[in-house]
């Protein structure tokens, strides 16, 4: 797998929040899950390829829910590798042994390599059970370089997502979770719509679904795909200025040439 170079903007969805940014030449993951379970959860979509953890210039931590901060992935990334996590969060990572972990907060602005960083908004519960005094405010990234890719983490709808109207190319929007029914600060398909039309990207793709789910009993829900395909059927309706690219877990999207194409 070469390293981009010229700019160009690629996004592979591994699964769950788990994506690989690639933009300006750096290599971005969002969320890291890379193994068979994280947590409770079991992993029900196809093994991650070891490519996609390669040459990570940065990972990008939403919140500490562990099906989104799963310690094993980021220790199989390496412990030197930067972190951008939420405020509250950076004492505890360090205490994990990670070594250079960045705490931000909505508005703060960083560069990693080409790409430029921002921490936005999102509504999502902060803290990690069974860590009850453990709690980080829940973060959404805008990844910017020729293109801006804008990656929700977990989040329900917001006012300030009207704010990146204009200003996104595409939005990684959670369509699920990991189970039959959604908790609050979510988005079902119907309320990511919603978000669409707020933010107004040019390509949105549905992440959270589809991946995990409880071990007992640790097979895929009759229809995974549901949550995905009526996402893109209300965005048809809807949304219909907003193209919408469902990917299935490891399949890579690089909307310069136009196609989705799945990981070797």
């Amino acid at each position: 797998m070469d390293r981009q170079s010229d700019g160009a903007l690629a996004v592979t969805w591994v699964g769950h929040a788990t994506v690989l940014i690639e933009l300006a030449g750096t290599r971005i993951l969002t969320d890291p899950v890379l193994h068979g379970h994280a947590g409770p959860l079991r992993r029900i979509a196809s093994p991650v390829h070891p490519d996609v953890s390669e040459r990570i210039d940065a990972v990008l931590l939403s919140h500490l829910h562990a099906d989104h901060v799963d310690l094993r992935s980021l220790r199989s990334l390496g412990e030197e590798t930067p972190i951008l996590a939420p405020r509250g969060a950076g004492a505890w990572l360090t205490r994990q042994g990670f070594s250079n972990v960045q705490e931000v907060q909505s508005g703060d602005v960083t560069t990693v390599g080409e790409a430029r960083i921002t921490a936005t908004p999102a509504s999502h519960s902060p803290g990690r059970r069974p860590l009850g005094a453990l709690k980080a405010d829940p973060l959404g990234f805008i990844v910017e370089g020729v293109r801006s890719v804008y990656f929700a983490g977990d989040t329900d709808l917001f006012d300030g997502m009207a704010q990146l109207a204009g200003k996104i190319d595409l939005a990684l929007l959670p369509v699920w979770g990991w189970g039959p029914t959604l908790g609050p600060g979510h988005l079902d398909p119907r309320r990511a719509v919603t978000a669409a039309l707020r933010i107004a990207p040019q390509i949105a793709v549905p992440i959270h679904w589809g991946t995990l789910t409880l071990p007992r009993p640790a097979r895929p829900p009759r229809d995974p795909l549901r949550p995905a395909r009526e996402f893109a059927e209300l965005m048809a309706v809807g949304a219909p200025d907003v193209e919408v690219r469902v990917l299935m877990p490891g399949e890579r999207l690089a909307p310069e040439d136009g196609w989705a194409q799945r990981r070797a």
